[in-house]
C-alpha cells in the first residue's frame, strides 16, 4: 500500500537517459510484485518454466536491468528482510485482497471475461521465496550487486542514498521519503507504454523525482511532520490511518497544531490500534545495516544463459541480444566517467 503522498509532494519528470552515470538503489520486492502483475498471458496466467515456476518476475527484471545497464545507469537491488511486527495487519489485509480477488479470476474466466480476468489476476500476486533467491541468483550471474536489509527494503535503501552509496532510492511508494530518502525515483521499473484498467487506453508513464528537501520547503514542515501526516493517512503500521482524513487535511491540521501528539485530541474520530510514537520510531531509526558491498562486476554471460534459457526456457537469442546492450552501455557509460574525472 505505501502512503499515499500524492497529491502534496512535487515532482520533476526525467528521462531514462538523463540518469546515466547515476546509481539508483531499488526496493527489489516494490520491483519484482511490479513484474509479476504486469507481465503475464492475456488471460492473466503467469509466464511459467517446464516445472511449472513462475518466471514472470525474472522476465522483468532481467529486461528491464537490461535495458537500465544499457543507458549507463548503475543499478542496485535491495531486499526485504523481516518486516516489523507493526506490519502484520497490513500484510493479512494484502492477503486477503490477493485471496478474494483470485476467487473473481476464477469466475471472470468461466464467463469468458478475459480482459477482466487479466485485470483481477495481477490482483493475485505473491512473492514466493524461490522467486527472491531466483532473482538474487540472476543479478549475481549479471554483475548487479544486490543487498539484504534486515528489516523493510526501503528504509535500507533510504540509509544507502543518505551516506551517498547510491544517488537515488527507486520505489513506487512515498514511504522512502518518510525513512529519509534525499531523491526517490518513481516508475523507473515500468516506465514505458501502459494500458489502464478497463479501458483501451494506452497512457506514457514517465520516470519522476521527487527530492524530499523541495517537498519539505514546498509544504513548510519538518520531516517529522511529514511522518506525522503519514500516520493520519495511515502508513503500512496503521492501514486505515484517521477515518475522514485525506493528504491535503492531515497537512492542515500538522501545520495548525504542529504535531500529531498535540492534534489528536483535538481529532473526535482519531482511533490507533498502534501506538503512533511507535509507527513514529519505525521511519526516524529503521532497522538498517551497514554490512553490504557495492560493486558492479562483469557479466558472466554464460552463466546467465544457463540459468535463463537452459532452466527457465527464456530466448537464447533473445537473452543474448539484450546481455551485449547491456554490456555494451555499462563500458560506455565507465568511459565517459572516466574522461569526464580526467578533464
Amino acid at each position: 500500500m505505501g502512503v499515499n503522498l500524492r497529491d502534496l509532494v512535487p515532482k520533476t519528470l526525467v528521462s531514462l537517459k538523463d540518469l546515466a552515470g547515476k546509481s539508483i538503489a531499488i526496493d527489489a520486492y516494490n520491483a519484482l510484485y511490479q513484474f509479476l502483475a504486469i507481465i503475464r498471458q492475456p488471460d492473466g496466467t503467469p509466464l511459467k518454466d517446464h516445472t511449472g515456476r513462475v518466471t514472470s518476475h525474472l522476465s522483468g527484471l532481467f529486461y528491464r536491468t537490461c535495458n537500465l545497464l544499457e543507458m549507463g545507469i548503475k543499478v542496485i537491488y535491495v531486499f526485504d528482510g523481516t518486516p516489523p511486527a507493526l506490519k502484520e495487519t497490513e500484510i493479512k489485509r494484502r492477503s486477503q485482497v490477493k485471496d478474494e480477488a483470485l476467487k473473481k479470476y476464477e469466475e471472470a474466466l468461466k464467463m469468458g471475461k478475459i480482459e477482466e480476468a487479466r485485470m483481477y489476476a495481477q490482483m493475485t500476486s505473491r512473492l514466493k521465496d524461490y522467486m527472491a533467491e531466483d532473482a538474487k541468483r540472476l543479478l549475481t550471474l549479471m554483475g548487479v550487486p544486490w543487498v539484504q536489509a534486515p528489516s523493510e527494503g526501503e528504509a535500507q535503501a533510504a540509509y544507502m542514498v543518505k551516506k551517498g552509496d547510491a544517488d537515488y532510492c527507486a520505489s513506487q511508494d512515498y514511504d522512502s521519503l518518510l525513512f529519509g530518502a534525499p531523491h526517490l525515483l518513481r516508475n523507473v521499473t515500468i516506465s514505458g507504454r501502459r494500458k489502464l484498467p478497463r479501458k483501451r487506453v494506452y497512457v506514457e508513464v514517465v520516470p519522476e523525482v521527487v527530492e524530499l528537501d523541495k517537498v519539505l520547503r514546498s509544504l513548510g514542515i519538518t520531516r517529522e511532520q511529514l511522518i506525522d501526516i503519514g500516520i493520519l493517512i495511515g502508513t503500512d503500521f496503521n492501514p486505515d490511518g484517521v477515518k475522514g482524513i485525506g493528504p491535503k487535511k492531515a497537512l492542515k491540521l500538522i501545520k495548525e497544531y504542529g504535531s500529531l501528539e498535540a492534534a489528536i485530541p483535538k481529532l473526535k474520530d482519531a482511533k490507533f490500534p498502534v501506538d503512533p510514537r511507535k509507527i513514529k520510531e519505525i521511519f526516524l531509526n529503521p532497522e538498517v545495516t551497514e554490512n553490504y558491498s557495492i560493486v558492479w562486476k562483469d557479466v558472466d554471460m554464460e552463466g546467465v544463459i544457463r540459468f535463463l534459457c537452459g532452466e527457465k526456457d527464456f530466448s537464447e537469442s533473445r537473452v543474448r541480444k539484450a546481455l551485449e546492450k547491456a554490456v555494451s552501455g555499462s563500458k560506455k557509460a565507465r568511459t565517459r566517467r572516466t574522461l569526464e574525472e580526467w578533464f
